[in-house]
């Protein structure tokens, strides 16, 4: 397993992250024995780093890991989330605190390497979003976290940068914060490139150039747009995170994607080597349901980035917004 620098920290992660999300469900939904063989397989490989968050599976993700990481050596970092109640936005720290306490009694942890604001950021807060005032005014989110980061509580701070872009770039260029999980993958680049005209979806222009210019690592998520590219088979635990965009949608952009690309490596692990193809990317969260998804992440880190060739049809594909 090869490394990437995490931003300015002058930590070094693994290209690979185990996601202990809820789509892919691993820590969450099978046997304890799936969960055990998928974090030791994990460690073995390589993999130096697991995400998780409380509303992962209502704190499941998370006490699994406490659980399956006790005794671990050398033990992972781990990044875990808060998401702020709007409703309840005057009382910023108290939340944060809360949630971050109640997360380190469930890892079974004094301290986890990151801690991430889970919201989106938007212009104006709404249901579930925190506006640009809340996250970099007084007493907001980042003064929180760096009063709470002085009690060692966490090493470093980062966002989730869903969203409007305008925001997120406007939050990176701050510079309070050392990392950003980007909405990158093959259906949807404009976090990291400029987008043909006839391309459609919810742009996050700019976002991967802010955290460059800030020094922030790029942790890559929803590299498989809830499962839709990695294949055919639902769980009905996909959800669209961006605007502009939805599952039948994004289906019919995937089919075009392997029309135009063929090859033999699986769908997963071309999604995985179109991210390793950018090099302002740190990692790739990867969530999976089984041990064989875990396999297919392993091996197309191993095959290194898609070639420019591959690259360039996507690029044609793009500019006639998948054949549409």
């Amino acid at each position: 397993m090869k490394h990437r620098d995490f931003g300015r920290t002058g930590l070094k992660v693994s290209e690979i992250v185990f996601g202990g999300g809820w789509v892919g469900g691993i820590l969450i939904h099978p046997d304890e024995a799936t969960k055990h063989a998928a974090v030791d397989r994990a460690l073995d490989a390589g993999i130096n780093w697991i995400d998780t968050a409380p509303s992962y599976g209502q704190g499941q993700s998370e006490e699994a890991l406490g659980r399956l990481l006790a005794g671990a050596d050398p033990m992972p970092h781990i990044s875990t989330k808060v998401m702020l109640d709007p409703d309840a936005l005057d009382d910023i720290p108290g939340q944060i605190e809360r949630s971050l306490e109640q997360s380190l009694t469930r890892l079974r942890r004094d301290s986890v390497t990151l801690l991430q604001l889970h919201n989106r950021i938007e212009a104006e807060a709404g249901e579930k979003t925190v506006s640009l005032e809340h996250v970099l005014g007084k007493g907001g989110v980042a003064d929180s976290l760096e009063r709470l980061r002085e009690q060692r509580l966490f090493a470093h701070m980062g966002i989730t940068a869903l969203g409007d872009a305008g925001a997120i770039r406007r939050v990176m260029e701050s510079g309070h914060f050392e990392s950003a999980q980007v909405y990158y993958n093959l259906l949807n680049p404009s976090a990291g490139q400029a987008m043909p005209a006839g391309w459609t979806g919810h742009d996050f222009a700019g976002v991967i150039a802010a955290c460059r210019q800030a020094g922030a690592a790029v942790m890559n998520i929803r590299v498989f747009a809830a499962g839709v590219i990695a294949g055919d088979e639902r769980t009905g635990r996909e959800v669209v995170v961006t605007r502009d965009s939805a599952i039948a949608e994004e289906e019919r952009k995937t089919r075009a994607v392997f029309d135009a690309l063929g090859g033999e490596d699986s769908r997963a692990e071309t999604a995985i080597r179109f991210a390793l193809a950018n090099p302002d990317i740190a990692c790739v969260i990867v969530g999976m349901a089984a041990l064989e998804h875990l396999e297919e992440a392993i091996a197309a880190a191993d095959k290194g980035p898609l070639p420019d060739e591959a690259i360039g049809r996507l690029q044609e594909l793009y500019a006639e917004n998948f054949g549409a």
